[in-house]
């Protein structure tokens, strides 16, 4: 199993912008400290090329990351200022998860640390991602003939807006989100599969939902491969999430997802999407169970 961890997670960010970036310290040495993870399975990536990134973004938008030429009004969608380091940090997650797919092929699944920036659009970003790192990992291996069908299972608490309307029209690629229904984005794109969820949404009924649609979607459509993001900004100590779901409701989700994807062979890439509780420790807990389990179904 390979994971692939991003150090220039490092750099530097205004204070508001700080928090949301340590457990991508945290979970690797959290994992390596308990005997979870060796050394030789965290990767760093380099950098996407521009090529691969134009095959679902548009070049003029990526001109305007490359020559940090946001507007104002651009910055404060995505919700980070602009910076050389930015840019780089967003690039080197790309390459993490298309690196991912060969590593996911080999072993049946591969771990991104970060990724997940499915509010990315084809010429804008939205909600701290500018670079679709799924996206653009899917139509790499598209591109490639790596893949015929790919899932995209979004499992984050806000639906991948930006992920459903760079496939909108791509048969290949089949987008599942399962989000709050009155969370963030207030907009919405139509996914193949938007499974929406009230406020307050207990892990009981989260699973349920789960369980009645993920094995008939697997059925129907014989992916030969799926990105997972597991974003944990589901759990009821997040500030944002609006959901009841418990650390061990969490954990039963990967399991089950885990348990599908395996028991048909398809191999899956993981990115740890948002997580927003106050306490950091159950953040990165909540991402590092995601690791733990993933290892028991691949070792």
């Amino acid at each position: 199993m390979k994971i692939f961890y991003h150090p220039i997670y490092a750099h530097p960010l205004p204070e508001n912008h700080r928090f949301p970036m340590v457990k991508y310290e945290l979970i690797p040495a959290q994992l390596l400290h308990e005997g979870t993870l060796e050394p030789h399975q965290i990767v760093a990536p380099g950098i996407c090329p521009d090529e691969w990134i134009t095959a679902v973004h548009t070049t003029e938008y990526l001109h305007k990351l490359n020559t940090l030429s946001l507007t104002a009004s651009e910055q404060r969608s995505i919700g980070f200022p602009q910076s050389a380091e930015l840019i780089q940090r967003e690039k080197m997650i790309t390459q993490g998860t298309v690196d991912a797919c060969h590593w996911a092929m080999k072993e049946g699944v591969s771990l991104n640390v970060a990724g997940g920036t499915h509010h990315a659009f084809a010429d804008r970003g939205e909600g701290f991602c500018l670079i679709n790192d799924m996206a653009v990992a899917a139509a790499y291996l598209l591109r490639k003939k790596l893949a015929r069908q790919i899932i995209i299972i979004d499992l984050d608490v806000h639906q991948g807006n930006g992920t459903a309307s760079i496939f909108r029209e791509e048969p290949r690629v089949f987008t599942m989100s399962m989000h709050g229904a009155h969370n963030y984005p207030f907009r919405k794109e139509k996914s193949d599969l938007d499974l929406p969820l009230a406020d307050g949404c207990s892990g009981g009924d989260y699973l349920s939902l789960l369980h009645q649609h993920l094995p008939v979607l697997l059925d129907r459509l014989q992916p030969d491969f799926a990105f997972y993001l597991s974003g944990v900004d589901v759990l009821d100590t997040d500030k944002f999430g609006k959901l009841k779901l418990t650390l061990q409701d969490c954990g039963e989700r990967d399991r089950y997802v885990f348990t599908q994807l395996q028991k048909k062979n398809i191999p899956v890439v993981v990115a740890m999407g948002g997580g927003y509780s106050p306490n950091v420790k159950t953040i990165v807990e909540a991402h590092c169970n995601t690791f733990r389990i993933a290892r028991e179904f691949y070792t």
